[in-house]
């Protein structure tokens, strides 16, 4: 078979040929930068108010509250560390089990002197009992993108709302999945990268709440609000804009449908195949844990056939990121060995699962002979 079949859409996912039309025109005009004050550079800024605009707009909050940059990574550290920085209390509470741009910031701040409370899970019962006097930020995921898993983001928004601490959420593996057209009253930020739902890469964006206080950091000419020096990707912009407004709740449903017949069709073809998941998953990542077989072996074999698949995050793919994600969760570390995440997008077809599934069946039969 040489069709190739992508199924890790959450290490990036393709363009949309809409995204690239309305980014070759960014593209193809006239030089201009947003924060020039001649006629192209009036021009831009309209470009850049409007994207803000329909950014805004999805998520129903105001463009001010909007800040454009450069990835999903920058837009997580520019929260965190912008909230830590202006608050005199030291305590911050995280997860075991968030993506690295979140997992490690805390880390180097921990050894830089903050004193950061790891819970297993991001329950609201598990951040409840670790809060503090001196806690001055919650931050956690709003899915886990190795696992799928799904915390209850209003329940805890809640406890940080009454608590009057700043709740910053990584929102990256969320957009493009699941709706998130409205965000909950007590998160004081959320984070967000294009290439995660069809956009381009380069780009991302932060949703800062209004009265929420942050210190830069990254120093400059001022832009973004004094928030994110820097001129701005004027065409990843645009992209981005363009990514969002694509996104309808149709998307999710396909993307579960594309999901469950996945797992469907493979337990069927291999009974003893199990799902790494705990309560509510998010719509489209599978997370298989295939008995007496080495995860790295089935990627490989995966690859030859032509399967793009992963055993965990891009971002942390040469450490050993899924045994603490997936051990964080309850799972052996064995298990964690054994396992292989496969995500999907709209891209995805019914036909390219079900010729999917077969070949991974076929390779799992043939490794562990």
């Amino acid at each position: 078979m040489n069709k190739k079949l992508y199924f890790d859409n959450n290490a990036t996912t393709s363009i949309d040929p809409q995204v690239c039309q309305a980014m070759v025109q960014a593209l193809t005009a006239p030089p201009h930068n947003p924060s020039s004050i001649h006629f192209l550079g009036q021009e831009a800024k309209k470009i850049l108010f409007q994207s803000r605009e329909t950014i805004a707009h999805f998520f129903s909050v105001q463009p001010s509250e909007i800040l454009f940059t450069s990835s999903g990574t920058e837009a997580m550290n520019l929260l965190i560390r912008g909230v830590f920085d202006n608050s005199p209390k030291a305590h911050i509470i995280g997860s075991k089990i968030d993506h690295v741009c979140v997992y490690h910031t805390l880390l180097e701040l921990q050894k830089n002197g903050a004193e950061v409370t790891f819970v297993e899970l991001p329950t609201a019962i598990n951040i409840q009992r670790v809060l503090r006097s001196d806690t001055c930020l919650i931050v956690l995921s709003a899915v886990n993108g190795e696992t799928g898993y799904m915390p209850d983001v209003e329940e805890i928004a809640t406890i940080a709302d009454t608590a009057h601490i700043p709740l910053i959420i990584d929102g990256v593996a969320l957009l493009g999945k699941e709706s998130c057209a409205k965000i909950p009253k007590g998160v004081s930020g959320m984070g967000f990268s294009g290439h995660k739902f069809h956009g381009p890469q380069g780009i991302g964006c932060a949703f800062v709440r209004q009265g929420t206080i942050l210190s830069p950091i990254i120093y400059g000419g001022g832009q973004e609000y004094t928030l994110r020096s820097g001129t701005e990707n004027l065409p990843g912009i645009v992209g981005l804009a363009k990514a969002i407004s694509l996104l309808d709740d149709t998307i999710y449903d396909k993307l579960r449908t594309l999901r469950d017949l996945f797992e469907m069709r493979l337990k069927g073809l291999l009974p003893d195949m199990e799902i790494n998941t705990l309560g509510r998953r998010v719509s489209n990542i599978s997370n298989l844990y295939f008995p007496n077989l080495d995860s790295h072996s089935l990627i490989i074999a995966l690859d030859i056939k032509n399967i793009a698949a992963s055993t965990t995050s891009a971002c942390c793919i040469s450490s050993l990121e899924p045994f603490r994600v997936l051990m964080a969760m309850g799972f052996s570390k064995q298990r964690a060995y054994c396992s292989v995440r496969f995500s999907f997008s709209r891209m995805n077809t019914e036909e390219e699962i079900c010729d999917g599934t077969k070949i991974i069946a076929q390779c799992v039969h043939r490794l562990r002979k």
